[in-house]
């Protein structure tokens, strides 16, 4: 077997295993799998089927349980992202700003990855409990204010949360391009695109025009 042979097997050996891992991670699970992925090569695949297959759920209540059903808030029921970014608290502070005095429920969902959920003791299940907290201790609304640690991949996480939860709307933050988006995917794109619950999208701060935003409903939406 030549040199060029070998080379070119390990570097597709790499690649499949590297493509693996990533799409892995962007269905939710920690992206430490793609280092073994990586070692693992084609031999990883079969891994990546079984959990892909899995899908989001509940990680944690947040104190007060679960978000009331409709016919227990007679008023706007908004979901707001958020993952602890300067762009998820810019989306938190337009909903209170444009709803606040109209939102009857605003419930506050991070999503974790499904590995962080299943352990028997999560640090990021537990931070993301402390951020929602401390956000909705100041989440100063007319209604109430849940928070919800999920798991799985963000977009289809939270827009499916929206769905059962018979939300109004949907509010993320949207990050600027970069590598990491191109890689895993945009939340806020996919929300946008798939989404049955009206979205509202907080575009990135911007010096020369401040801060700006996109809306995208569920009749745009088909």
């Amino acid at each position: 077997m030549t040199t060029t042979i070998v080379v070119v097997l390990i570097i597709g050996w790499i690649v499949i295993g590297l493509v693996a891992g990533l799409w892995m991670a962007r269905h939710g699970h920690d992206p430490m799998w793609t280092l073994i992925a990586v070692v693992l090569g084609p031999l990883f695949v079969p891994i990546a089927l079984e959990r892909v297959q899995r899908r989001p759920g509940l990680a944690a209540f947040g104190s007060s349980g679960a978000p009331p059903q409709r016919p227990a808030t007679a008023g706007l029921r908004v979901l707001v992202g958020v993952d602890g970014s300067a762009e998820s608290e810019r989306g938190l502070a337009a909903a209170r700003r444009l709803f606040g005095p109209y939102c009857a429920l605003l419930v506050l969902a991070e999503v974790v990855h499904f590995e962080a959920a299943e352990a028997v003791t999560s640090n990021d299940v537990d931070a993301a409990s402390r951020r929602l907290a401390e956000l909705a201790s100041r989440a100063d609304i007319a209604g109430v204010v849940h928070t919800e640690v999920l798991a799985g991949p963000p977009g289809p996480t939270l827009r499916g949360f929206a769905e059962e939860q018979d939300m109004d709307l949907l509010v993320v933050g949207r990050r600027g391009r970069g590598l990491s988006t191109r890689l895993l995917g945009s939340v806020s794109a996919d929300i946008i695109e798939h989404s049955r619950v009206p979205v509202l999208v907080i575009e990135p701060g911007d010096n020369r025009s401040g801060e700006r935003t996109a809306v995208a409903d569920d009749t745009a939406q088909r």
